[in-house]
């Protein structure tokens, strides 16, 4: 950790694997405010780390916690409180870009109308809106995910890869993002990647 924050969430002893291909063992780690990277080789469990935290896995052993907080992976509460989606999902596929968005109300309780307009406009998402996603280029979709983590208001947001298949304009906007969420005093984002993007400064780095 390179500056002092409040720390959201805590990692004691964390320990995840599929058969045959164990991840990692006896990871520990306070998630504080700000930006953080979790980052490491290809197949080292970047992602998987992400799954632990939104809940959508379960690990083998150790403990995810919420400071202040008596909710447990994946429960609701938890839930409310930590944004993910994953990037390769089909689940939306048969709704519109617009209709995706839209139903985030019911899940985020903090959720950002005003927050939406500026995405949508900032990733020139307005003439993708009316499309079911099945039909959006692999970047466009990305523009999707990215929309919703920004505007979702999470204590804690999780993103995957998030240059990845982005054009220059979005990258460009999506680094300004990035820049803005860096010194936040409450809320975190955790991105995954290979290497932290230039110039924007971390609140931690979590290596596997």
């Amino acid at each position: 950790m390179t500056r002092s924050t409040p720390t959201l969430l805590q990692a004691r002893h964390l320990r995840f694997g599929w058969p045959g291909q164990p991840l990692f063992h006896d990871l520990r780690f306070d998630l504080p405010a700000g930006l953080s990277l979790v980052t490491g080789d290809d197949g080292c469990g970047k992602t998987s780390l992400l799954r632990l935290i939104a809940g959508e896995l379960v690990a083998d052993g150790g403990t995810l916690a919420l400071t202040g907080s008596s909710a447990q992976p994946g429960d609701a509460t938890w839930r409310a409180q930590v944004f993910w989606i994953d990037p390769q999902t089909e689940a939306h596929d048969a709704i519109s870009a617009a209709g995706y968005l839209e139903s985030l109300h019911q899940h985020c309780p903090t959720f950002s109308t005003d927050a939406l307009a500026d995405l949508v406009e900032g990733f020139d998402l307005q003439p993708h809106l009316g499309k079911p996603l099945y039909m959006l280029s692999t970047g466009t979709r990305r523009k999707v995910w990215l929309s919703a983590a920004f505007a979702a208001g999470a204590a804690i947001t999780l993103i995957d890869q998030p240059f990845a298949a982005l054009d220059g304009p979005a990258i460009r906007f999506l680094r300004e993002l990035l820049q803005d969420v860096a010194q936040h005093p409450s809320r975190a984002w955790v991105i995954a990647d290979h290497e932290a993007p230039a110039d924007v400064p971390l609140a931690a780095t979590i290596a596997l």
